[in-house]
Formats: C-alpha cells, sequence, structure tokens
C-alpha cells in the first residue's frame, strides 16, 4: 500500500483478503479429519462412562440389597425404577454408540453370557443386562472408533 500526500488508506485489498481466505480454507483441509475423528473416540468415551455409572449403581443397589440385583423380575421398568436413586437425572442414560442410541434395556436372563446374546434388530440395539447375573453391556456388535474392539467388550 501506497501513501499519498495527506492520505494513507485503511483497511485490506480484495487479494489480501482472497489470500487469507485461500489461507484459511487450506488450514481447514488439513485440520478437518482429525477434527473428524474425534467424534467417534468422543462417542467412545460417552458409552465408557454410561456404563460405569450404571454399573455402579447397579452393585450399590446389590449392596444395599442383600445381593440381590435390580430388576429381578425380569421388567425393564423395575429395573430402571430400582437404579433410579443411584442415577442422576429423570431419565435412564442413553446408549451413544450402537445402532438404536437410545435408553433400552433387552433384559436377559439363563445360564448363558450377556455377550453371547448381543444384538437384535437396530430398534433393540442399546443397553443389555442379564437380571441373574448383574451384567450390564452395550447391546451392539459394532466396532468401536479403534477399529478392533466392538462395543459389547466394553
Amino acid at each position: 500500500m501506497f501513501c499519498r500526500v495527506g492520505r494513507c488508506p485503511k483497511g485490506f485489498t480484495l487479494i489480501e483478503m482472497v489470500v487469507v481466505v485461500m489461507i484459511i480454507g487450506i488450514l481447514a483441509t488439513i485440520a478437518a479429519p482429525r477434527l473428524f475423528g474425534t467424534a467417534g473416540r468422543a462417542a467412545d468415551g460417552a458409552a465408557l462412562q454410561s456404563l460405569g455409572v450404571i454399573r455402579n449403581a447397579i452393585d450399590t443397589f446389590a449392596a444395599q440389597h442383600g445381593g440381590a440385583f435390580p430388576g429381578a423380575d425380569g421388567q425393564e421398568a423395575t429395573f430402571k425404577s430400582d437404579l433410579a436413586s443411584g442415577l442422576r437425572g429423570a431419565d435412564f442414560p442413553k446408549c451413544p454408540v450402537g445402532a438404536a442410541k437410545n435408553n433400552a434395556v433387552r433384559m436377559m436372563a439363563g445360564t448363558g453370557s450377556v455377550a453371547a446374546s448381543i444384538g437384535g434388530t437396530d430398534a433393540t440395539q442399546s443397553w443389555v443386562y442379564h437380571f441373574e447375573t448383574g451384567d450390564f453391556n452395550v447391546n451392539s456388535a459394532a466396532t468401536s472408533s479403534d477399529g478392533a474392539t466392538t462395543y459389547d467388550q466394553f
């Protein structure tokens, strides 16, 4: 920019603005893949956090009730009601991963492990609970953000 006698232009030229916008665009294309990868890791972290909170509530309930697990009648509503005092908030936590991403709990019984029964329809892939053993898992065999671990292994 050249200053004339008594007058110096203020602001940027159009060319300067275009160069700045192009540099910002190039930086964004470099940084975007790294930023998008964090969404999967954040969902995994949220699932682990929710699992930890719910599992602690199950353990607390069992300790307070002589070893009896919540939802012993096999009903989802009873399970959620039994844990309500041990969980923060009015609603049962939603599962942040898998196909359903809701707060539905698939209730299981019998001698088999929960891991053998993981899955179901997209509408039921949220949580799974074995009310006779107290095992609580994510009801999805989809792969987590690390590409190797499945959600039911959390």
